[in-house]
């Protein structure tokens, strides 16, 4: 398996392979699945080879790293070494920069869960929640004013100092989904251990997404917002739980999303002026908007307290042909032999994969 890591492609590829195991039954897709986490852990858990520091990031000795592989977090794989604590912010290179994502991690918080699902063992659960633990203490804090705590959006490889202070826009709400999934469905399943639980990290994104609003023009951000509202309706359903969010509300700034993507007109540009992961992003979630349609379907009760429900999906469900238009457009041979497409090539090939076989990603197991 290649040597090179990155997190997010990571994350997909391997709910990918879950998802073609499932279909299949070939054991050798959940073999890969497996080696695939092992090799993330083994690279991204530890300092890159360049660095002057050695060994798991969490600095746990090799034995107990290896039991522990997500204690310290996980490094994004980016090419270029982490910025150094006196040098000035350049962010433009800052994009190339090695350190940890917050967003990257809960995508590999939830491909450690699906494997769990898959295969029953609870230790890549147990991972999943060290994982929530240790990433929650070093991307939040509390600022001077003493206002509700915030995320730090980039964090340095050994989680000892933030790399950009702003927060991003769907982090804690990305946290919350994230932290409830790993806790209701471990407790469904008897994965949780007893020894970690997530309640205060919890009760902390509760507050820090009250009153927010998601809605955004990143068709990427809108992707997400879908996927988030459809795991969310997953979660209540299947562990007969209320949810710490309005699915509604959720589906409202999707709307808002959706228009305003339209109005860039993105889907007018050629191929070289668009940036197909973003925008498979999108088509991502909108696969999980037409699960959530039958899940709701399916489970009327469940739903009928929601009010405007109904109306608001049906809005919705007017957005479904954009699914079929981006996944055509970067189907064809031509698109993919931009520069675009070439610079970013296996985030762009994981996500149009996703897009064409979504469940294993989309499915809460």
């Amino acid at each position: 398996m290649p040597t090179r890591r990155y997190l997010w492609t990571d994350a997909f590829a391997v709910c990918n392979f879950l998802e073609l195991y499932r279909q299949t039954g070939e054991q050798n897709y959940l073999d890969t699945a497996l080696r695939l986490v092992e090799h993330v852990h083994c690279a991204l858990g530890k300092y890159s080879d360049t660095d002057p520091r050695s060994g798991w990031i969490s600095g746990l000795d090799e034995n107990a790293g290896c039991l522990h592989p997500t204690r310290g977090g996980l490094r994004i794989g980016k090419n270029l070494a982490e910025r150094e604590p006196d040098e000035p912010l350049n962010p433009r290179l800052e994009w190339d920069r090695d350190g940890q994502y917050f967003h990257y991690l809960t995508k590999w918080m939830h491909a450690l869960s699906q494997v769990s699902g898959v295969t029953g063992d609870e230790r890549y659960n147990r991972w999943a929640l060290e994982l929530a633990k240790a990433s929650h203490a070093g991307f939040t804090y509390t600022p001077v004013s003493g206002e509700r705590k915030r995320m730090y959006w980039k964090m340095s490889v050994d989680l000892s100092r933030p790399l950009v202070s702003s927060m991003g826009h769907h982090d804690p709400l990305d946290a919350l989904i994230t932290y409830t999934r790993l806790r209701e469905t471990g407790r469904r399943d008897g994965r949780s251990p007893g020894d970690i639980d997530l309640e205060q990290e919890i009760a902390d994104c509760q507050a820090m997404c009250g009153g927010q609003s998601w809605a955004t023009e990143d068709p990427l951000g809108t992707g997400g917002l879908l996927a988030d509202a459809f795991r969310l309706a997953q979660i209540m359903v299947a562990c007969n739980v209320a949810g710490p969010l309005s699915v509604a509300s959720l589906l409202a700034d999707c709307e808002a999303g959706l228009h305003a993507f339209l109005r860039s007109s993105n889907l007018e540009q050629s191929a070289e002026h668009r940036l197909a992961f973003r925008e498979l992003g999108l088509a991502i979630g909108l696969h999980a908007l037409m699960r959530l349609q039958d899940l709701i379907g399916r489970n009327p009760n469940r739903f009928a307290t929601v009010e405007d429900l109904p109306d608001l999906l049906a809005r919705l469900n007017e957005f479904g042909y954009l699914c079929d238009e981006i996944e055509g457009f970067w189907l064809h041979a031509g698109h993919q032999q931009n520069q675009t497409w070439c610079d970013h090539n296996d985030i762009n090939a994981v996500m149009l994969a996703t897009s064409l076989a979504p469940d294993g990603f989309l499915l809460v197991r």
